[in-house]
């Protein structure tokens, strides 16, 4: 792992290269638990899939990267999309990137491509979120109130060098009574850009309708994958499938790969 310098703190990344293709580069958000570390050897599968170079970092508070510096708000999804990622896809010199995004990570790409003002090629969205459902907020609570005493936070403290950080500022926020009107039905709306949603029928976290709703509302090309014995993680579920769709959606769209 490397790190640079966003605001005088540090974010972990790595860079995956690849060939000088006309294939958008792949930058990858991971989940509201993740980090650069946790998605293993997916972006390096989908890189290679793709012939394209890639981009994996690990947001504020998690990995390695810097703690956080306060509690966060409701509108930390959104502070991400617009303050942080834009610093990042600059430092590494990144432009119109396709965004590979994974429960938050996916929200957070959503928002970016929606409301940065910056070129986006496309969007993947695995398990994304676009309002509050009451089965992600009981999944939610349900391993809040293990978390101390439980083995979750020694796994994740495996991965994350501030652990409560990354656990705390992920389930606090979804758990805040004032989170439970979030929405990014505006941002769906502005979508014009091609997008992959996917989601698996046995989300602990989401229902069908948050990809139902984006696909309703979005102006550009929107294509589904609805995977059967599937849950949170699509892309460790249903590896396969998942590789097989971004190729497809990737040859389709963008061609000029290695694909």
């Amino acid at each position: 792992m490397l790190f640079m310098d966003i605001g005088g703190r540090a974010i972990e990344y790595r860079v995956i290269p690849g060939p000088v293709t006309d294939r958008p580069p792949l930058v990858f958000l991971h989940e509201g638990l993740g980090c650069a570390a946790l998605w293993r050897d997916f972006p390096d599968k989908v890189a290679r899939e793709l012939g394209a170079p890639a981009l994996v970092y690990s947001r504020f508070g998690y990995g390695q990267s810097a703690s956080l510096e306060g509690p966060r708000t409701p509108r930390f999804m959104h502070e991400e999309a617009l303050d942080v990622l834009p610093l990042v896809l600059d430092r590494a010199g990144i432009a119109q990137p396709l965004l590979i995004g994974h429960s938050d990570g996916a929200s957070i790409a959503l928002i970016h491509a929606a409301s940065a003002g910056r070129p986006v090629a496309g969007l993947v969205l695995m398990a994304p979120h676009i309002m509050v459902e009451p089965i992600c907020v009981d999944s939610i609570a349900r391993i809040s109130a293990t978390y101390g005493e439980g083995p979750l936070r020694e796994r994740l403290a495996r991965y994350h060098a501030h652990v409560d950080d990354a656990f705390h500022g992920w389930a606090d926020t979804w758990l805040m009574p004032e989170f439970l009107d979030w929405s990014l039905e505006p941002e769906a709306r502005a979508l014009s850009i091609p997008t992959l949603l996917i989601q698996g029928r046995d989300d602990e976290y989401g229902t069908l309708a948050q990809i139902d709703r984006i696909a309703e509302l979005a102006r550009g090309p929107v294509e589904r994958l609805v995977l059967d014995k599937c849950g949170h993680s699509p892309h460790r579920d249903q590896e396969a499938a998942v590789l097989a769709a971004i190729a497809d959606f990737a040859a389709r769209h963008f061609p000029g790969g290695a694909t």
